[in-house]
């Protein structure tokens, strides 16, 4: 899948996701914003209460995506069998759109009534939701191949390049120009005493002041618009993996945490899902078969 492909690929499903947000609540709002006790009167009761024919539905697909989200992206990263099947990013940004998608129709099922067991598999569901947003953002913070494997940090040092020899072969400044550029990607000793917010403060109002005397230099020189958007793009990206060295360590350990919290609340989820539908199937509760 090329850039473009990807890029389109990412439309798609943020757009299902959005469509059908949008669907259920303009067909629906009506009959959501009124309290429990009158709904019971509302001409839309038979199609969106749990039980019905919409509201019954939405938490069958909505089951089925986050089961096959789950299951599907496990098996991609567990078995060697499915290795070869697509890429390890891309699986995993299907598995979130599933694992967005379902917790939105399971959320209409309920009409926004919870009680009893299942209140426990819906808030397994909202804190698997909510964690697997704070694990996309460290997934992200840790440098990755394009297949979706995570670099080691000498990997992650071989990315770097090197401005110096850049500036010297391909770009005509002065000796001072030279030094700005190049001490603003140098890692500066004087952060490691620090802790790790209040480094990170700093290094990034530092970065911001580095790639501004940066762009002060460069218009100086008067090179080219396209020279000067060279450097900047060079800089930028050396800082941005200055920054995930340093972060790696941590990112990998907050990672490691993060699988403790998600995967319990998910089997929760999960095993108290299947005794509801276990429950529903045994009382004699039925779709549209």
């Amino acid at each position: 899948m090329n850039k473009t492909a990807h890029h389109i690929y990412l439309t798609v499903l943020t757009l299902i996701v959005m469509l059908a947000l949008a669907a259920i609540i303009n067909y629906g709002y009506s009959y959501y914003k009124i309290s429990l006790e009158e709904r019971f009167f509302s001409p839309d009761h038979a199609l969106l209460k749990p039980s019905g024919i919409l509201g019954h539905g939405m938490g069958i697909l909505g089951s089925i995506f986050m089961i096959l989200g789950v299951s599907m992206y496990m098996a991609r990263k567990r078995y060697r069998i499915f290795s070869r099947i697509g890429i390890l990013k891309h699986w995993l940004e299907f598995h979130i759109f599933l694992c967005t998608l379902g917790p939105i129709l399971v959320l209409f099922h309920t009409s926004f009534k919870f009680g009893g067991m299942v209140a426990i598999s819906f808030w397994s569901m909202v804190a698997v939701f909510v964690s697997g947003v704070v694990g996309r953002f460290i997934y992200i913070q840790i440098p990755r191949s394009i297949e979706g494997r995570e670099l080691s940090l000498n990997e992650i040092r071989g990315l770097k390049g090197n401005i110096g020899d850049t500036l010297i072969n391909d770009i005509q400044l002065d000796v001072e120009s030279h030094r700005v550029i190049v001490d603003s990607i140098k890692v500066k000793s004087e952060y490691d005493q620090s802790n790790f917010m209040v480094r990170t403060f700093k290094k990034y109002f530092d970065d911001r002041r580095s790639l501004r005397k940066v762009r002060s230099v460069m218009k100086k020189n008067n090179l080219p618009k396209s020279q000067r958007n060279q450097v900047v793009s060079l800089v930028k990206n050396e800082i941005s993996l200055n920054r995930r060295i340093e972060r790696l360590t941590l990112m990998q350990n907050m990672f490691k945490y993060w699988h403790v919290a998600h995967l319990p609340f998910a089997l929760v989820m999960l095993v108290i899902m299947v005794i509801h539908v276990g429950v529903t199937i045994v009382f004699g509760y039925r779709w549209i078969f």
